[in-house]
């Protein structure tokens, strides 16, 4: 009689889990944002399988931009072996234009400084001579634009400044605003260019306050973006327009060969939105070089390894190797600056003038190994291993196989520091042998067990080529591979300001006011092997050492690669700000429902949650918060997910 009872008790256990699991898929709708699509949301448009490389007018010229210099640095480009290495952009900044025609909103290239666009009258001026140029030395050709009506350096330049547009407040509104699908099918279709930077001084600078609009020089507009205030920026209206623009270059390139470079600093929670409209997003304001400032935007980067992936990357701003503190007489905070952008998947876009670069400056843009860790076809940023104000380990894996490691140790201080590199660093068996082959020296260091001590000099990075025995045999964790996992929902209602970036005196502002205030809304947002806001994985008293850490409210989206099985340990994190609200956590194939968990709560031990993947596409992981929502968020951990072959 127990037996049957307890029969009885297990089928009706079982038939209110299957209806719930029903309940759970049949509530779910298109207006849902935790609704499973079966699909990959993160931008594939355009050409940025591998984040772009080349080189920049800006950081080396700034608005005194030539065609001649330029066409100067594509030849050395080519001359100096850089092009067969993978840099192919050239890319024009600000200063190109000379106003914007009345007749009929056609832009106008200032010939006077790019000559070859001189095709008629005063008014009949093209780029396509140029791009012609370019493309003929097997290079790609880049332009830049504004968000707003008027540029940066309208915003922020002065009298003396070169290159400034000419004309009346009309004419010299040459910006983007009003004008986006005309200007690009010019840039693109019609001029030929491959790739555009799109900044959003126009949305942010020229407001009804400001000298330059009281003067009566330009228009007001907005401000659309708050620099120090994510709740008074439009974000909506940013990433509608920033949209726009994406889905303009789609449409009037039928062969899709561009990169779209997203350029909002930062700011209007872009960290959220910019993986799903562009190739590249700014993640801080600009680079100057500087030490303090090079880790002010590698720290703005360096956190978002589930935000970039192959289509979309992070980008912490062009290069700033050859100038100030990466200059030739700086040559290790020079080589550290070139291996950190590499290890994060950063675009390795040169700001300097290559026709005065010492070889010693040369032989950095040239390192094919660090070169191969930055265009690695899997896409996966690196993800912080181990993290002080001193150092910090970051460790990428490097194509399918996740015993194939690169890993970068950086001193971002004064003092030479002691370092043991472990085993669990790089997710490799304990007690098998590990080999490092170093990238920059090219020596192969003896091989180890364990642990490795090494020495790291001050600003120095060390970054090794590494092999070994995987620790999961047969599986991959999900934090180890980033660039397959897009956080189509992370769960964050309201952007914070990130506190762990490196604050600095402004480059700008001096020390005038309180200081250099934490900002760069990303704080909260989904994370690999921690939780949102930095802590280690724990879930019950239980600590995972691998991971995904997110907040309640998300859904992510997986790519498989043929694997048969998923695997985690799932539950309330226990550093969650919110121990009331119970989640439920559910497992999609293609849009199917495979798996979900019971209500869990604060307290609770982890819960397995395992899934037959055979066959799948797409695999999403949706944390559903249960109860009225809050103001407080509820941070989720996925211990140990794992994908099995």
């Amino acid at each position: 009689m127990k037996s049957l009872n307890l029969l009885g008790r297990c089928s009706l256990v079982a038939i209110v889990l299957a209806m719930s699991a029903l309940s759970v898929e049949a509530k779910t709708t298109k207006t849902d944002p935790l609704a499973p699509t079966g699909q990959w949301s993160a931008y594939t448009a355009g050409r940025a399988s591998t984040p772009p490389m080349g080189w920049s007018s800006w950081n080396a010229f700034g608005t005194d931009v030539t065609e001649a210099r330029v066409l100067d640095s594509a030849n050395t480009i080519i001359e100096s072996g850089l092009a067969a290495k993978g840099y192919r952009y050239i890319n024009i900044d600000d200063g190109w234009w000379l106003k914007r025609r009345q007749t009929d909103g056609r832009m106008q290239v200032r010939s006077a400084i790019f000559p070859s666009a001189a095709i008629g009258g005063a008014d009949e001026t093209s780029f396509k001579p140029f791009t012609d140029r370019i493309h003929s030395m097997g290079l790609k050709a880049g332009i830049y634009s504004d968000l707003g009506r008027n540029s940066c350096s309208q915003a922020y330049g002065g009298p003396n400044t070169p290159n400034l547009p000419k004309g009346s407040v009309a004419e010299r509104e040459v910006g983007l605003y009003g004008h986006m699908s005309q200007d690009m099918k010019l840039y693109f279709a019609d001029w030929g260019f491959d790739f555009i930077k799109v900044d959003g001084c126009g949305v942010r600078a020229f407001t009804a306050d400001s000298e330059k609009v009281k003067s009566g020089q330009y228009r007001a507009l907005g401000p659309l973006i708050d620099f120090q205030s994510v709740n008074r920026t439009d974000v909506a209206e940013v990433k509608k327009l920033y949209g726009e623009i994406g889905e303009a270059l789609k449409r009037d390139n039928p062969d899709g060969d561009f990169v779209y470079s997203i350029c909002a600093w930062g700011s209007a929670d872009v960290r959220a939105w910019g993986k799903n409209v562009g190739n590249l997003s700014r993640t801080s304001d600009d680079l100057t070089p500087t030490w303090a400032r090079m880790l002010t935007n590698f720290d703005s980067a360096a956190t978002r390894a589930l935000y970039a992936k192959p289509g979309t990357w992070n980008d912490p701003d062009m290069l700033f190797v050859g100038h100030g503190d990466f200059d030739e007489h700086h040559l290790t905070e020079a080589k550290s600056h070139f291996a950190l952008w590499a290890m994060i998947n950063a675009p390795l876009i040169i700001g300097y003038d290559l026709r005065k670069a010492p070889k010693e400056l040369m032989d950095i843009f040239g390192n094919a190994d660090i070169i191969a860790i930055d265009q690695d076809p899997a896409g996966n940023q690196a993800v912080l291993a181990y993290d002080t104000d001193d150092v910090q380990i970051f460790v990428k894996t490097l194509g399918s196989d996740p015993a194939h490691k690169a890993v970068a140790i950086f001193n971002r201080g004064d003092v030479a520091r002691d370092v043991n590199l472990t085993a669990a660093h790089l997710k490799y068996a304990t007690d098998g042998t590990i080999r490092l082959k170093d990238l920059w020296t090219k020596a192969t260091l003896p091989d180890f067990k364990g642990d490795l001590k090494l020495r790291v000099e001050p600003h120095q990075t060390l970054i090794f080529d590494a092999q070994g025995a995987h620790a999961l045999a047969g599986g991959t964790y999900l934090s180890e591979v980033p660039g397959r996992v897009n956080p189509a929902e992370d769960g964050v209602v309201v952007p914070q300001a990130d506190p762990y970036i490196h604050r600095m005196v402004s480059p700008w502002g001096g020390t005038y006011g309180r200081g250099d205030l934490p900002m760069y809304a990303g704080w909260g947002g989904a994370q690999a092997d921690s939780t949102p806001y930095g802590r280690s994985l724990q879930v019950g008293g239980q600590v995972f050492a691998s991971g995904l850490g997110v907040l309640a409210g998300s859904r992510l989206e997986v790519r498989l690669a043929g694997e048969r099985r998923f695997e985690a340990r799932v539950g309330i994190d226990d550093s969650t700000l919110n121990p009331t609200q119970s989640v439920t956590f559910s497992l999609y194939g293609d849009g199917k429902l495979l798996k979900t968990s019971k209500p869990l709560h604060f307290g609770q031990a982890p819960e397995l949650l395992t899934a037959d993947v055979q066959g799948v596409k797409i695999l999403e992981l949706v944390a559903r918060p249960g109860g009225a929502p809050s103001v407080q968020p509820t941070t989720v951990t996925w211990g140990d997910a794992a994908l099995i072959r």
